[in-house]
Parts: C-alpha cells; structure tokens; sequence
C-alpha cells in the first residue's frame, strides 16, 4: 500500500507486471532485478519503475510520468519502503512477509 495524492492505493506485483519491469530496467533476470534493490544499487526511475508496475499490477493504471509528478506520502523514503514492502511481500511465502 502506497498513499498517492493522498488516496490509499494497493500495489501488486502480478506476472505480467514482473515481465514489464524486467523489459524496462534491462535486467537480465527476475534475480537481477531484486539484487539491484536489495543492494541499494537501483535509481529513481527504477524506483518509480517499480511502484508504478506495482500500481498497475494492483489494478490503478498510471504511466510513470504522472506517478512521477505525483504527491506520494512521506516522500522519496516513503517511497522506497513501500517498494522494499512490495518485493518483500511478493517473494515472501505466506506467513513469513511480516
């Protein structure tokens, strides 16, 4: 959950939402794509990447560009924490994402 111009939206990362980021940032491979986050190697347009896949895999559709010069709660921090909720809670087994 991410707080967007001040509503409450729910991000998913769907199948079709993961192959669209892989495409995007370049990877070579889902476990690419997570290592770049997990290690702190990832840019803003990665990070906006991946909220917006997240947002659209949650059912809001909204291109980057607008998620981009949108409001989000908290700002940037606030921002990445909920992407590093989001990749936790997706690769997590049920139970274990707390």
């Amino acid at each position: 959950m991410i707080v967007v111009d001040g509503k409450a939206r729910v991000m998913r990362l769907t199948l079709a939402a993961l192959a669209g980021l892989e495409a995007r940032l370049g990877t070579e491979s889902l476990v690419a794509l997570i290592e770049r986050f997990e290690t702190g190697a990832f840019r803003v347009g990665d990070l906006i990447s991946l909220l917006c896949a997240g947002l659209n895999g949650g059912g809001w559709r909204i291109a980057e560009r607008d998620l981009a010069g949108a409001d989000i709660e908290g700002g940037p921090l606030a921002a990445a924490q909920a992407a590093a909720r989001l990749l936790k809670l997706t690769f997590s087994l049920p139970g274990d994402a707390t």
